[in-house]
């Protein structure tokens, strides 16, 4: 299991994922408290990282990177709008934490494909376990 460290630095890193134009929508400021919550992570601790990011720190366990980049394509269908620049922006994201440059362009590519443009985890497991081997 990750540490708290870890765990804020996670948070940080999706918080600045959702504040494209310095702007945290309602929907993705609703979808980032909940995972605050899911990873423990106090309201005041939440309230200080909006605007104070902490640096980011690489997760060891591939399995942690995996649903941490599921956290980032969930948290970027959470308004509904995939622009051009937010999908580079996770690409890069994905590349940052090391996972395979095929798995996270096979996501982006299939992601049209299902209903909200939300790909089930283990679907999204899979594609990436293909590439881990």
């Amino acid at each position: 299991m990750i540490n708290r460290v870890e765990k804020l630095s996670l948070l940080s890193e999706m918080i600045s994922f959702a504040k494209s134009e310095n702007i945290l929508k309602p929907l993705e400021h609703s979808f980032l408290l909940a995972i605050a919550k899911q990873l423990r992570i106090s309201r005041e601790d939440f309230d200080y990282l909006i605007n104070n990011p902490i640096n980011y720190i690489h997760l060891e366990s591939h399995s942690e990177r995996i649903v941490q980049f599921h956290r980032l394509v969930l948290l970027m269908d959470s308004d509904g709008e995939n622009t051009s620049k937010e999908i580079t922006k996770l690409h890069n994201f994905g590349l940052r934490m090391g996972l395979s440059h095929e798995s996270i362009n096979k996501v982006l590519y299939l992601m049209e494909s299902f209903p909200n443009k939300i790909i089930p985890p283990d679907v999204l497991i899979d594609i990436f376990k293909v590439h881990y081997n």
